[in-house]
């Protein structure tokens, strides 16, 4: 039986075989997927969409003979849904400035695809524009990349204490300095892991392994610094924290 949801079409564009047939067992264990089209060239993929087909999602490898998949994005008017595949780290930049959904490192397991998935799903689900969040390279969930000014930075997750939102923007607070990021407070709570962090507020977020204290409302973090637990967001806390 289905699962109740979205069910998003999906593309796969990768030259090695054995990809392509890791991508699609994957899509048909996944209840909210549906295979559309496998392409083993990014040539043959500008073609079907130049075209005029359309899918929701498309997983796309990197390096590929003639036309690599970033440079295919580049020239594409409208992708869809992008989840880059490559057995590289070092493209993260550039996955950034595509605004990709993830980036998924080869060899990855069902478990990060499904990871990748949902994150595709939510986006599908609420289209967020111009988030300057990059993906974190696989395989670990540890770390997330964001763009300061002109260049990009590696924020490892333990390292932050809370995220407040301000404006258009989100300030990413850790035990050394704040970040200022032009993004939402939904599409980065999306990139967390909801092990650890919780939206304790209308704007903010807390990572719940940097707690020291609780005391008038609060939750205080390393510094003495108040974070302010809203009251319709109260009992979720409460319950995450005892889980701990």
């Amino acid at each position: 039986m289905s699962a109740p949801g979205p069910l998003l079409t999906c593309a796969i564009i990768d030259d090695e075989e054995i990809n392509r047939l890791t991508l699609e067992h994957y899509i048909s264990l996944t209840d909210s997927l549906e295979m559309v089209v496998s392409m083993d060239d990014a040539l043959q993929g500008l073609n079907y969409f130049r075209a005029g087909n359309r899918v929701d999602v498309l997983f796309l490898d990197i390096q590929m003979p003639q036309l690599n998949g970033l440079d295919l994005l580049r020239v594409l008017p409208d992708p869809p849904i992008v989840i880059l595949t490559t057995a590289h780290e070092d493209f993260a930049v550039d996955a950034f400035d595509l605004r990709v959904t993830d980036y998924l490192v080869k060899p990855f397991d069902y478990a990060r695809f499904s990871r990748a998935v949902q994150r595709a799903l939510q986006q599908h689900a609420t289209p967020v524009a111009a988030a300057a969040v990059a993906p974190a390279p696989a395989p670990a969930d540890s770390d997330l990349f964001v763009k300061v000014n002109s260049k990009m930075v590696r924020i490892n997750f333990d390292e932050v204490l809370y995220i407040e939102a301000l404006s258009d923007y989100v300030i990413i607070v850790t035990d050394k300095q704040k970040y200022i990021v032009y993004t939402t407070m939904k599409s980065l709570d999306a990139r967390l892991p909801f092990e650890h962090f919780v939206r304790v507020h209308r704007s903010y977020i807390l990572n719940m392994k940097r707690i020291e204290a609780i005391e008038d409302g609060a939750a205080v973090v390393p510094g003495g610094q108040h974070v302010p637990i809203g009251k319709s967001y109260q009992e979720a806390f409460f319950s995450k924290l005892n889980r701990i």
